[in-house]
């Protein structure tokens, strides 16, 4: 309970930086960024040796009540990052890493803890943003603690296959529409099969959940949030942001007939100073940077991150539900089950792979 209790912080804790960073230096662009990799590099850095001040900062910033806090949503994440290609589902890779200078000794436990709890691989440094999007879908992130010289980060490999592919002769070009009032054209995904479909109050979420194969533990998906109004996804993101559980409250459970359904096909890449997006909760003694990628597709979802520091019975009618995805929305690459945030991203213009 405990540890469900922590996950399900981290996760109003990914709306929040969500917000910070789309409110910021992402506004009104393509964006994309791994709430769970910095989650992953930034318990290293709590846990590991340094100063109390940056463990206290570190817990601000995570809304965590402590380091045992920190250490138990790792836990989780690292049962949600096991890797279950070998039976049917998505392909999941991670590796953290930790370089120290000569200059910094470590002592013995805070090497103990990073190879046999963070199995941090002590020999390498990681080199910088090389990833990009391409067949294999990573998302790394590293971040480095100024004064004591020590770069801590982690990779995070993903790829997943929709358990319904779409058919790419129903993919067709239509128009987006811009926030500035004009349009672009897109190819936008089709389908006439039921789907995971919810209407709320202003917006509407779209579920499409990736093929798991025998892996009965997880259930990773990708949630679409679509305003109702073609202007409206700003004022969306901060009614996420800002109302407590609303992810957790907001999930299609049932498929629905569907009216008018489309959703654009899309790559996207951004870079960040995440110091920068997050100033305001107080990150004064490192520099945090990420750069992401998420590709979407007919057969699936491709993502790439780094982060840096430098229905009824019978016959009755059956009201079905439009979704097309034509003017600004955000999307979420997430493990239902225990609630994990991969991905966060926003998209202003499909037509722009930045």
């Amino acid at each position: 309970m405990e540890d469900k209790g922590a996950m399900k912080k981290q996760n109003e804790v990914a709306m929040i930086l969500s917000w910070h960073l789309f409110s910021t230096v992402a506004k009104h662009s393509n964006n994309v960024f791994s709430p769970a990799s910095i989650t992953a590099v930034f318990t290293m850095m709590a846990s590991g040796p340094g100063s109390s001040l940056i463990s206290d900062q570190i817990l601000s910033f995570l809304g965590s009540s402590s380091i045992d806090e920190l250490n138990s949503v790792f836990r989780v994440i690292t049962t949600v990052f096991a890797d279950g290609s070998n039976i049917g589902g998505p392909t999941i890779k991670v590796a953290n890493g930790a370089w120290i200078d000569q200059s910094f000794s470590i002592d013995s436990s805070s090497k103990n803890l990073f190879e046999n709890f963070f199995k941090a691989d002590l020999a390498s440094l990681f080199s910088g943003f090389q990833t990009k999007c391409t067949n294999t879908l990573s998302s790394s992130s590293w971040i480095r603690y100024k004064r004591n010289n020590l770069d801590l980060w982690n990779r995070m490999y993903f790829k997943g296959a929709w358990e319904e592919k779409f058919h790419k002769s129903m993919t067709k070009d239509r128009d987006f529409h811009l926030i500035n009032g004009t349009s672009v054209s897109v190819s936008l995904m089709s389908s006439y099969k039921d789907q995971y479909i919810e209407a709320y109050d202003g917006f509407k979420v779209l579920k499409l959940p990736f093929r798991q194969g025998n892996d009965t533990s997880r259930n990773f998906s990708m949630h679409f949030y679509l305003p109702d109004e073609k202007d409206g996804l700003d004022n969306l993101v901060e009614k996420m942001a800002s109302s407590v559980g609303f992810l957790d409250s907001h999930i299609p459970s049932q498929k629905v007939k569907v009216g008018e359904f489309g959703i654009p096909k899309f790559k996207i890449e951004f870079g960040f100073s995440a110091s920068r997006a997050f100033n305001r909760l107080g990150l004064d003694e490192m520099a945090l940077y990420q750069k992401a990628c998420v590709e979407v597709d007919e057969e699936g979802a491709e993502a790439i991150a780094a982060t840096a520091v430098v229905g009824g019975f019978g016959c009755a009618f059956v009201k079905r539900i439009d979704f097309v995805a034509d003017h600004p929305f955000l999307f979420m690459i997430r493990e239902d089950k225990t609630g994990t945030v991969l991905f966060v991203g926003q998209i202003f213009d499909p037509s722009y792979s930045s």
